[in-house]
């Protein structure tokens, strides 16, 4: 006559897996082998077989796939800002014309040396005849200071006028000569040095600048 069950029961962890009561039995059949049958309940109360699960194959682990970035808003495209418009051509410039010899005439005529043209304060001329042109009328802004700059003496001068039919610069020094202001700068006997410049607006209308020092 066999051996009556045994019943244990054990406690495993607090975690996954419980063995209940009854868990394990220990038997000795008729044969007198023993043998020991094991089961396990999972949390969900489902019966598991350890013999079972010991000789499950591990499984490989599975690669998680990286998620795609999202995809690029949908919103409106914002067009590039355009560019800045050019800058307007400057004037025509037409420098070493008559209004040298006609000055240098003037002062002859008057008992004074001629006057020596000056690169530097051509350059001057220039920037002043062009700015005129551009704005539309004749006025005077830092033409003396620049003239000075030209480090050819102590005193400077200038003389600005225009025409409303392109360069005429007899004309332009019968006007200068005829007008007591302009008249002293192109007899002032303190001047050695001049540059002249002409500069056409888009009108046809030419403007002189003439620097003295």
């Amino acid at each position: 006559m066999g051996r009556p069950f045994r019943r244990l029961g054990l406690a495993i962890g607090a975690g996954i897996l419980i063995a209940l009561p009854g868990a394990f039995w220990l038997s000795h059949p008729s044969g007198g082998r023993e043998y020991v049958a094991v089961t396990f309940a999972s949390a969900d109360g489902s019966p598991l077989d350890w013999n079972r699960l010991r000789r499950r194959p591990v499984r490989p682990p599975v690669a998680t796939p990286t998620p795609a970035p999202p995809a690029p808003s949908s919103g409106p495209i914002v067009p590039a800002p355009a560019p800045p418009p050019p800058r307007p051509t400057p004037p025509p410039v037409a420098t070493g014309s008559a209004q040298q010899a006609l000055i240098n005439q003037d002062r002859a005529q008057n008992g004074l040396p001629p006057l020596t043209w000056s690169p530097c304060l051509a350059n001057v001329a220039i920037q002043n005849a062009q700015r005129m042109a551009a704005q539309g009328y004749i006025s005077h802004t830092n033409g003396p200071t620049l003239d000075l700059a030209c480090g050819l003496g102590n005193s400077a001068g200038e003389n600005v006028g225009y025409t409303s039919a392109g360069i005429n610069d007899a004309q332009l020094n019968t006007m200068f000569m005829n007008s007591p202001g302009h008249r002293a700068n192109i007899l002032n006997p303190a001047y050695h040095y001049v540059g002249t410049a002409w500069a056409v607006a888009p009108n046809g209308y030419a403007y002189i600048a003439v620097e003295f020092s």
